[in-house]
């Protein structure tokens, strides 16, 4: 049976404190106060921007530039031609990471998420606080995670995790989870992560074209988002087709958006980012076309919701 879709404060010690009973040591929740929370968690509307992973194979001022020619303001920094393969990774030096916030600022974008890579998080710390530091140079909202191990570290990697949440919430970043297939494939997985880690600076970006792509197609993104109501903070807009294509422009795929929006606004999902992942391959021109009409869907996808 899935649980009631609201997780509260109070729920989380609950299950959290259950958990390390069961052999995850429950990790501290930050206290609640007067400050305000870190932007990513504040009700700043809507946040439609665009992920880099459509100009991977460019510089990512390339990326940058398409992206708010193409009408965002927000972006999220994945993949580009870099040393690392990533905008901002683990091996990035502090002063790489303050001036792709600096390019990012003079074309008018803000940094919602960050994707590193692999980070090792069964191996400690180190390595997920390196990468909340270059968010801090660049003035980057998140630290975006893919996985949290496999089985076996699944457990370890939650409480690396849960280790690191303070020092997030004392830098005003926020780690965000979304669905990339193994222990954190679906909705309930996504769920169990989130109570096993147990604080307020965790959070889920759902990836309804990951949930198609690494269930091959079986699984309706419509039907896992009631695993993960009331815990959702964000989306990675992206579309499937199969099988196994996620190279598709929001709207041209299989994920029913419409119904989605709806479900996950009725469970809590009221603002937050909204991040286009994938366009439909092309020239440079074309991409910037498929940018461009992937914003106007968004808008729309919003306004209909309201």
């Amino acid at each position: 049976m899935i649980p009631p879709p609201r997780v509260t404060r109070r729920t989380f010690l609950a299950r959290t404190l259950a958990a390390g009973a069961a052999g995850v040591a429950a990790p501290r929740l930050a206290p609640a106060s007067a400050t305000a929370p870190p932007p990513y968690l504040q009700d700043r509307g809507w946040q439609i921007g665009c992920w880099t992973r459509p100009w991977a194979r460019d510089d990512y001022r390339v990326a940058m530039d398409a992206i708010a020619e193409a009408g965002f303001q927000y972006v999220g920094l994945t993949g580009a031609k870099t040393e690392t393969g990533r905008v901002i990774a683990p091996a990035t030096t502090a002063d790489h990471a303050r001036r792709v916030g600096e390019e990012a600022r003079q074309r008018g974008l803000t940094i919602t998420n960050v994707y590193g890579g692999n980070v090792p998080l069964h191996a400690g710390g180190d390595v997920l606080r390196t990468m909340i530091d270059h968010c801090v140079a660049a003035g980057a909202w998140s630290v975006l995670l893919a996985h949290l191990g496999d089985e076996a570290t699944f457990e370890r990697s939650c409480k690396t995790v849960a280790e690191c949440c303070d020092y997030a919430a004392e830098n005003g970043v926020v780690l965000v989870l979304k669905p990339h297939g193994g222990t954190t494939g679906t909705g309930p997985q996504l769920r169990r992560a989130v109570e096993l880690v147990g604080h307020e600076c965790f959070t889920l970006m759902y990836d309804p074209g990951n949930i198609y792509y690494y269930s091959d197609g079986r699984i309706d993104p419509v039907v896992d988002a009631e695993a993960v109501g009331g815990l959702i903070t964000g989306m990675s807009v992206k579309d499937y087709k199969h099988p196994k294509n996620v190279a598709v422009s929001p709207g041209e795929g299989q994920v029913d958006f419409p119904a989605l929006m709806a479900r996950l606004r009725r469970d809590g999902f009221t603002h937050g980012p909204l991040l286009v992942e994938t366009l439909a391959p092309g020239d440079p021109a074309h991409t910037l076309e498929e940018a461009k009409k992937a914003r106007r869907f968004v808008e729309q996808l919003v306004a209909s919701a309201t």
